[in-house]
């Protein structure tokens, strides 16, 4: 039987290969590089200055491809991208055969975040630009995304206390144990020290918890926070904020964050206001965001707003009497019941946890032959009505006018989350240390997701001579601003005898980094 043979390991070629023959014309890993020299980095917030002194920087450009690179590739660590420069030959294309460490590569994401998110919404005007932005239904929501911090190293005070509490026990048996053996056991005696060593910690911890005035403290990653991620599980995780277009279900805007999505959706809803430059949405949200503050800041903003309705705690013994089914009066500002019965406030305000409410009672629910079935408190009915019902009203209006369209709301925003966790695996925070840096991973994994969402709708070759475009316009603006300072010097040289001048290199926007871009498109 014939099996197919490898070439010879020793043979030379009288032709070799160069890098670029070996990297297919239609290689994404091509439009990667084009994309990046189509931005103006320096606009950006990318550091281009350098020191002249010691050895050459690797320009953010070079840095800035390796990582999309290995976002779109499922590569998220910096260890393994330093890897990948050595033995991936789409790698040793798209750096030019550079091989930066590990410690460099990690670096420049820790320490461009902010840039990072700009680079995103660049993939945001692109999609802008080929009309795949709807621009009137949004989806808002948020993923759990664990932190590197496991629960063991995440406290809290009752948590703190029960560690007290247990070594205060440990330490009264040694006590006991070691006065009935005449205090003659190193054993016990070891066992009180690593006790006591125990009970300094935790004092210490308690201490740290305090002067945070957080309830949580998490010892390896500080900013990350015990959440739950889903039915009642919790993680010690970040909150991805996301609003995702309806159109083609990609993301505009995202935002890392330590809490949960009550108090969320005013701020995500005036980003996207200004990313869309117009209020003439609606945004779609699940029950989570279900919060009187925040359907008035909408109202505000003037954007419709759809939240699910979450389900009522406490109920009327029949369902007839239930507080939905009491019609309220804004101008008389009084409820009338099922039995036709006038609930009254004294008009005091009354302070809940974050929000205020007035208080709805009548004398007549004591004699009512209905209180039974209406409420099991002694004094008979009492509704509280919120400072924000009119708006919480009005959301629950619109969900029951508009069914058909607030069923849209989990295909639109979780078509990216499953794409992110379930293909690409990127269900934690690859970084430690705080939000900054884990805004850092997750923009990296959110510009990954568009770009492939974009040569998926746009198309490679399309959307690569796009970015030719830009580039060649970015390219010319340069050469007339590099004429431009060849100018001066040479103005400076003659009036100032200054001939050092005409040597110095160009200001952060020297673009010697970038070459033209060659592409089959």
């Amino acid at each position: 039987m014939k099996y197919l043979q490898g070439q010879n390991r020793e043979q030379t070629y009288l032709f070799p290969v160069s890098l670029n023959d070996a990297v297919d014309a239609e290689n994404e890993v091509r439009l990667i590089d084009v994309f990046v020299n189509s931005l103006n980095l320096e606009d950006f917030g990318f550091r281009l200055d350098h020191i002249d002194n010691g050895r050459p920087a690797y320009h953010p450009s070079d840095l800035l491809k390796l990582y999309i690179y290995g976002y779109m590739n499922r590569v998220r660590s910096s260890r393994q991208l330093e890897k990948e420069s050595k033995r991936n030959i789409e790698v040793m294309w798209l750096l030019k055969n550079l091989q930066p460490d590990h410690n460099t590569i990690s670096n420049f994401r820790r320490d461009n975040p902010k840039a990072i998110k700009r680079v995103f919404r660049e993939t945001v005007r692109i999609a802008q630009y080929f009309h795949l932005i709807g621009g009137t239904l949004l989806a808002g929501d948020s993923t759990k995304l664990r932190a590197q911090n496991s629960k063991k190293n995440n406290y809290n005070q009752k948590k703190i206390d029960r560690h007290q509490e247990y070594i205060e026990n440990k330490l009264a048996e040694y006590e006991k144990a070691l006065a009935e053996n005449d205090g003659d056991n190193e054993e016990i005696k070891k066992g009180i020290k690593k006790q006591n060593q125990r009970k300094d910690n935790y004092k210490k911890l308690e201490q740290e918890l305090k002067e945070s005035g957080e309830p949580q403290l998490s010892t390896s990653d500080p900013e990350s926070r015990h959440l739950i991620t889903r039915n009642n599980i919790t993680e010690v995780a970040y909150s991805a904020q996301t609003t995702v277009d309806a159109k083609n279900n990609i993301p505009i805007d995202y935002k890392i964050t330590n809490t949960n999505d009550a108090k969320a959706m005013g701020e995500m809803l005036q980003r996207a206001k200004t990313i869309l430059r117009s209020t003439n949405f609606t945004a779609l949200y699940d029950k989570g965001y279900h919060t009187g503050s925040e359907f008035k800041i909408a109202n505000e903003l003037g954007i419709d707003v759809m939240v699910a309705i979450p389900t009522v705690a406490a109920n009327a013994p029949n369902h007839k009497y239930n507080v939905e089914n009491f019609v309220f009066d804004k101008e008389k500002d009084c409820y009338t019941c099922p039995e036709g019965e006038i609930l009254t406030t004294n008009g005091r305000w009354h302070k809940a946890k974050t929000y205020r409410f007035k208080r709805y009672t009548t004398k007549a629910c004591k004699r009512c032959k209905a209180k039974p079935e209406c409420s099991a408190a002694l004094c008979g009915k009492a509704i509280q009505r919120s400072e924000f019902q009119e708006y919480v009203d009005r959301n629950k209006n619109q969900i029951k006018e508009n069914k058909e369209l607030y069923r849209n709301r989990q295909q639109i925003v979780e078509h990216p989350y499953g794409t992110i966790k379930r293909q690409w695996g990127f269900n934690y925070i690859i970084t430690k240390k705080g939000i900054q840096r884990a805004s850092a991973d997750f923009g990296f994994t959110m510009i990954a997701y568009n770009l492939r969402r974009l040569i998926n709708i746009v198309g490679l070759k399309e959307l690569g001579r796009y970015l030719v475009s830009i580039f060649s316009i970015l390219c010319s603006r340069f050469a007339v601003f590099h004429l431009f300072l060849s100018q001066i010097n040479q103005i400076l040289k003659k009036t100032m005898n200054n001939p050092g001048i005409i040597n110095q290199p160009l200001t952060g926007r020297n673009q010697s980094n970038i070459t033209s871009p060659a592409m089959g498109f």
